[in-house]
């Protein structure tokens, strides 16, 4: 089989158009906050915006320590001269200056017309600091893994459906989708895990050993799909159950996992309180257990295709601009539903299946839920599912 990152449609290594439309984000005295994971594309993104700009910019990073420095010190004469006749101020890794939120506030409240972008690798951090002083005067974008959608200015549908498991295997970050062979899809996945994966929590001293961190990703990476116990995690990690909470929340917030809770109304048996965890990229899941082998010599592709399905599902709303709620659903006698999404007062409820099975939806949810829908997604028919463009064209929103 031809390799995805061989076929002729993505031998060009042209870039990408990524989603986050910045023109229509930016507004006068408005900061622009655009997150999401290392190596994804945010300064890419920013960079290609900024060849267009009519108007005067300067762009910096956070780690300049001279521009750091000055900024931290939010001192208004200070902006004045740095800033001065300037229309959009650009800050790519924000988080690593000192009262970031101060600084940008003292900015959009007190230079005229003045537009700021702030890209940053940690939602923890960077959300902390700018949170209660930019209430109001921000717009936070976030920018993932290719999707699905952006991945047709690349190949035509057919061949994105017909090698769908090279992503399920590899993931979708850009460097490793450009890659011309597998090994050095492997090769770069191993450097996004190695040298970037745990960048954020490190450099924040955020956790005490970061064995322990790779260790619980490794153990959910065998459990996608499955509801998660906390203190089967501490056990196995001897560490203890707070810790466990602590180290989750720091990994959903620096874009490594995401987590889905139980949904629950109407039935006294429904599970609730347990949550699943999926990997925003499926290629630093793989990477991480060291299993990068084609699908068909693997045992997990019901959990590879149920995290695929999901995290391309976020991304197809997200960047739609559209917020439903997500769980899935089960009962304490084993009834269960992989998907759910909410929105309206109305759900939407899914089955994901790699091969097209006969699936009926349990007879407990359909009584207690009768409004609802359901559909089982394939292989066969995945692509609707997930397609912005398309869901865009058809809107109010549909499923």
């Amino acid at each position: 089989m031809t390799e995805f990152g061989e076929c002729d449609s993505l031998s060009v290594m042209k870039p990408l158009t990524r989603p986050l439309n910045l023109d229509l984000s930016l507004r006068e005295n408005k900061v622009v906050v655009i997150y999401g994971p290392r190596q994804v594309g945010k300064t890419t993104l920013v960079k290609q915006f900024l060849k267009t700009y009519p108007k005067k910019y300067v762009y910096h990073t956070g780690d300049e320590i001279p521009f750091a420095s000055a900024l931290a010190q939010c001192n208004l004469e200070i902006l004045r001269k740095m800033f001065t006749d300037v229309d959009l101020v650009v800050i790519d890794e924000a988080q690593l200056v000192p009262n970031i939120g101060r600084a940008v506030k003292l900015i959009v409240d007190n230079l005229s017309s003045t537009r700021v972008i702030l890209t940053g690798s940690s939602s923890f951090d960077l959300a902390n600091k700018t949170g209660e002083t930019l209430t109001g005067r921000k717009v936070v974008l976030t920018l993932y893994p290719v999707s699905q959608t952006e991945m047709l200015q690349l190949t035509s549908q057919f061949q994105l459906e017909t090698h769908v498991t090279d992503v399920l295997v590899y993931g979708s970050y850009p460097a490793v989708l450009m890659a011309p062979s597998y090994s050095t899809k492997g090769e770069k996945l191993k450097e996004i895990v190695n040298s970037y994966l745990l960048k954020d929590i490190l450099t924040f001293n955020l956790v005490k050993n970061s064995a322990v961190v790779r260790d619980l990703l490794k153990l959910l990476a065998f459990q996608i799909g499955s509801e998660i116990s906390l203190s089967k995690l501490a056990n196995r990690l001897e560490i203890d159950k707070k810790t466990v909470v602590r180290y989750l929340d720091l990994l959903e917030k620096s874009f490594v996992l995401f987590s889905l809770g139980g949904f629950s109304r109407n039935l006294r048996k429904e599970v609730y309180k347990s949550k699943k965890y999926y990997f925003w990229d499926l290629g630093v899941r793989n990477a991480l257990i060291a299993n990068l082998n084609p699908v068909n010599l693997r045992n997990d592709l019901g959990q590879l295709w149920e995290n695929f399905l999901v995290v391309e599902r976020l991304k197809r709303n997200a960047y739609a601009r559209v917020y439903p709620n997500y769980y899935f659903w089960r009962t304490y006698d084993q009834k269960e539903i992989d998907f759910l999404e909410e929105l309206g007062g109305k759900l939407w409820a899914f089955e994901f299946k790699w091969q097209k099975t006969k699936v009926k939806p349990p007879m407990d949810f359909l009584n207690a839920y009768p409004n609802s829908s359901f559909q089982v997604i394939t292989k066969k028919n995945y692509f609707p599912f997930v397609d912005y463009a398309h869901f865009i064209k058809n809107l109010p929103f549909n499923a």
